[in-house]
């Protein structure tokens, strides 16, 4: 059933990506928004439905839901309305897909069509906006949409094209899904928009493998009340999934993130996963130099947090201010000087880490994707963050993933996973680099880890096995002699293989071993001389 459910929804994907190609729309940066606003509309339509239908049977008799309820008394609507959700949107009767449909030939449709959406956005302002930094609300849809076709006289026909398709389709059959089928969904809403403002690919989405290592392995046991937070959400993949795992009615979600398209995107994916009571805690604005959640006059402390930061950005204007000492106290372990060259590569990364660890309860427990030479680094920032984490007894772990676990970078990534409960030192150090089946994904390569796999990882380290060449488990004391490294291959056992033989038999094998390299000293002497002579043979030449 889920099956034909995941079919037909990305057929209303497919059917509304084709309507705004044929009106010049097609891989046009306006298109995405036209897409998910006007499927964001249809699955609020339905879910209104689907709820008066609960609260007063009688509408659903007829199976016309929306003509019954038009026909209720002023007082009666109200009543119904004021039974709902907290979650559902408000709507009234001419806000109903049906009543669009039904108007779809009138001489103005486009304007009533833009009506339609920026009146459900004022009515549901309190529900559904995200706010930004400053504290200016962004609604829900975009006003006028209907003007990103620059045609005026094909934008009547555009919006009855968009809505004719709507009316086609019902999701009240899948409202009762979870995690799973949603972000299956979303991530199809988005792919051909997954892509920053350069152009280049951007993958506003963690890979499922990531998302879901880091909570399982979070999440341990029963949970309730909780505050989970991600301070560069993107679209909120890792927020989603951690959700799921401790349960969408037992957490509220935080968080911030810089760019308004991955806020709007995280709005969707709440109201997809029944996360609508944590979109007032979206906030899109720059978390490191003004972050958005407080308590009182300190940064709010959150019982989980989960995080992809960016690994390398150009925060040089920003830099002064971040380094100076009104932020050392968050900052405690440095900020990224600005390199004379290539400032793109700024280690921003290292700031989000220090952010979480000042972030956490003192029973808080995070997850952060880090570049994996954090790991090992000898000196800087990334050697003190370390020092920090083992000589504040917090450190729960590392999984260091496959490369190219993420299609966008071939750098190799590791997950480093903190719990300020674990005191005794206690740490579980995973390599599952060798995992996983390479596949194309567009132009690029990627990783992917079976389900089988992706238990393996999670299970041995919610057991702290000990596997051969694939994990360990060390103690504080362990790391500061390794000179806190947290690569799980510096403390496997080294095995050395014995093997019998006799005294003729191991000089042979020497004697080999000795002409392999005489052979090799006179290949080298040959190619030496070879290059000397190449060298001595150019000439030089004036072309002008």
């Amino acid at each position: 059933m889920t099956e034909d459910f995941t079919k037909q929804t990305k057929q209303l994907i497919d059917s509304l990506k084709t309507i705004c190609a044929n009106y010049g729309l097609g891989n046009d940066g306006n298109e995405f928004k036209i897409i998910t606003q006007a499927f964001l509309y249809k699955f609020l339509n339905d879910k209104f439905g689907s709820e008066v239908k609960h609260i007063k049977p009688k509408l659903a008799e007829d199976g016309k839901w929306e003509a019954e309820a038009a026909k209720l008394p002023g007082g009666e609507y109200k009543l119904l309305l004021a039974r709902l959700p907290a979650s559902s949107a408000r709507l009234k009767p001419e806000h109903f897909l049906s009543y669009l449909f039904s108007h779809q030939n009138d001489d103005d449709f486009a304007k009533l069509f833009d009506d339609t959406l920026r009146a459900i956005a004022l009515e549901n302002n309190d529900i559904f906006a995200v706010q930004t930094s400053g504290g200016a609300k962004v609604a829900l849809f975009d006003d006028n949409l209907s003007n990103y076709i620059t045609d005026v006289s094909a934008r009547n026909d555009f919006c009855r094209a968009l809505i004719n398709q709507l009316v086609n389709f019902s999701f009240e059959n899948i409202f009762q899904q979870k995690y799973d089928f949603f972000s299956t969904i979303f991530e199809y809403l988005i792919k051909d928009y997954n892509k920053d403002g350069g152009g280049k690919y951007a993958e506003y989405y963690t890979p499922h493998a990531v998302a879901r290592v880091m909570a399982d392995i979070l999440v341990d046991g029963c949970v309730s009340n909780v505050k989970c937070y991600d301070p560069a959400a993107g679209s909120g993949t890792l927020l989603m999934s951690l959700a799921h795992a401790i349960g969408e009615d037992n957490c509220s979600i935080y968080s911030q993130d810089i760019s308004q398209k991955s806020s709007g995107l995280l709005r969707l994916n709440l109201i997809l996963n029944n996360l609508v009571h944590s979109i007032q805690n979206i906030v899109q604005g720059n978390t490191l130099l003004k972050p958005a959640h407080y308590t009182g006059k300190d940064l709010t402390k959150f019982d989980y947090i989960v995080s992809n930061p960016p690994f390398k950005l150009d925060f040089s204007d920003d830099q002064p201010t971040l380094a100076s000492s009104s932020y050392s106290k968050r900052f405690f372990a440095g900020v990224p000087n600005i390199p004379n060259k290539d400032i793109d590569k700024m280690a921003i990364y290292l700031l989000f880490i220090q952010h979480i660890i000042y972030s956490l309860t003192p029973n808080g427990k995070a997850a952060i994707v880090v570049p994996t030479g954090f790991l090992t680094a000898q000196s800087g920032i990334e050697r003190r963050i370390r020092e920090y984490l083992i000589e504040n007894k917090m450190l729960l772990g590392v999984v260091s993933m496959p490369s190219n676990i993420f299609a966008t970078t071939g750098t190799n990534v590791s997950i480093i996973f903190l719990d300020k409960t674990n005191t005794e030192g206690n740490v579980v150090l995973v390599d599952a680099s060798k995992l996983g089946t390479q596949v194309k994904d567009g132009k690029n390569t990627k990783t992917l880890l079976s389900s089988d796999e992706e238990d393996k990882i999670i299970q041995t380290f919610k057991s702290h096995h000990a596997v051969e060449d694939f994990s360990v488990t060390v103690s504080y004391n362990e790391i500061k002699e390794k000179n806190y490294s947290f690569s799980a291959g510096q403390y496997f056992e080294l095995k050395v293989e014995y093997i019998q033989m006799t005294i003729d038999e191991f000089k042979t094998r020497v004697d080999h071993f000795q002409e392999c390299l005489k052979a090799f000293d006179s290949e080298s002497i040959k190619l030496s001389r070879d290059i000397q002579e190449s060298l001595r043979a150019l000439t030089y030449r004036d072309y002008d």
